[in-house]
């Protein structure tokens, strides 16, 4: 049998982004086995090189130059230090553009004209580039060229109106989310387009601009929020742990914790409704229908608060486990490495580090049968691999570049 070789094989990504929307598309097509070229700036790198702590540690538990952020976005990808700024760096990116199949920027729009860099300049000596740009508010429009931050975008595009406690309840107000979504999912609508652009160039020979926005993806990832007001004409607003559109559907307290209910029709609710000792419930006309419960969701909660704290946490996920009521526990970031399933799955990866020894990464939850992902190298340090592309590019005998 022929061995298969990863989905991305042979495909060379020249990646001049930083921070994380476009690291994490670029770490995407690396894990599909891409060859990527980090190209970053001499001694300083990576802006998230420096956010820390916390840092990787060695084996003696010391602090490693390496931030847990950077680590987080990297993997699997080679590290060239260049000046792009300087006339012999600018062109060395040229140099190398010529021979890549795939450009990820995430520079302010027009930044890399300056530097011959842009996809109008890089077109002309490689038509066959697919040429990504990832900006805070895309190409065109009035905003085009204004900086984008995710949790800016967060605020502004909306996330942050139906994110946190209800207004009239204690604690309400807007709430970002815990990790950064809107740069998160930037890159990965990112990764799709470039793929897709792959796949058409398979059938013209030719690349393309791709253009992809935060504010874009931001508002596209609402989804069904963004639905409740296009065909409502109603702005949803926030509601706390509980669901727009389904009740109960939220996080409940018991007498030692708390706990999520999910009951997502009118036949779970019944099996909830017996579980917690109260079949009445899903024969009231007030609670029958989940339309009925939205209508009536204040009195029905305030009913089932009060049940909810009668019992500890675990005692009502077996209870509710044991009926088919889709349930689960509130877990904190360590126990969620501890459960058998995450273990299981193997999400908790390690890869070969040349300063630690060892780095951690998380799984990529695409799990191929025949050409499984690789976790072939660490996040690199800065710079490391500066000499050895040279050399593959036989670019070594016309610059010269310090690691």
């Amino acid at each position: 049998m022929t061995k298969r070789g990863l989905p991305l094989e042979g495909i060379k990504v020249l990646d001049l982004s930083r921070v994380l929307a476009g690291p994490w598309c670029s770490q995407n097509l690396a894990d599909l086995g891409a060859d990527i070229i980090k190209v970053e700036r001499p001694e300083t790198g990576d802006d998230t090189r420096a956010w820390g702590p916390p840092y990787l540690k060695d084996a003696q538990g010391n602090d490693t130059s390496e931030a847990a952020y950077y680590l987080s976005a990297n993997r699997n990808k080679r590290s060239i230090a260049i000046d792009i700024a300087s006339e012999e760096g600018s062109k060395l990116v040229r140099e190398l553009a010529k021979s890549c199949d795939i450009l990820v920027e995430n520079f302010k729009v027009g930044g890399l004209k300056k530097y011959g860099l842009d996809y109008d300049s890089i077109k002309e000596i490689n038509p066959k580039l697919i040429y990504c740009s990832i900006t805070g508010f895309g190409q065109t429009g009035p905003m085009a060229k204004d900086p984008g931050y995710d949790f800016i975008i967060q605020g502004m595009g909306g996330l942050m109106s139906i994110t946190g406690e209800r207004d009239d309840l204690p604690g309400g107000g807007p709430q970002k989310a815990g990790v950064a979504v809107t740069d998160l999912m930037t890159g990965m609508y990112a990764t799709i387009g470039i793929l897709g652009a792959l796949q058409e160039r398979n059938k013209s020979g030719l690349g393309q601009h791709i253009d992809v926005a935060l504010l874009d993806s931001h508002i596209a990832m609402l989804a069904n929020q963004n639905l409740n007001y296009m065909t409502s004409g109603v702005a949803p607003k926030r509601a706390g742990n509980a669901h727009q559109n389904v009740v109960p559907y939220q996080v409940f307290a018991s007498n030692d914790g708390h706990l999520i209910v999910a009951v997502g029709n009118d036949r779970q609710f019944v099996a909830y409704s017996n579980a917690i000792g109260r079949p009445d419930l899903a024969q009231d006309p007030a609670y029958i229908t989940n339309s009925s419960r939205l209508k009536n969701r204040n009195a029905l909660i305030a009913i089932l608060e009060q049940i909810m704290l009668t019992d500890t946490r675990d005692n009502w996920l077996a209870r509710l486990n044991a009926a088919g009521v889709p349930c689960g526990p509130i877990n904190t970031i360590n126990q969620v490495f501890e459960m058998p399933q995450v273990k299981a799955r193997e999400i908790w990866k390690t890869v070969p580090h040349p300063i630690a020894g060892v780095a951690p990464t998380t799984a990529n939850p695409i799990k191929f049968s025949a050409t499984p992902i690789q976790y072939r190298m660490a996040p690199p340090l800065l710079g490391q691999h500066t000499e050895e592309i040279l050399r593959e590019f036989k670019l070594d005998s016309q610059y010269k570049l310090s690691k």
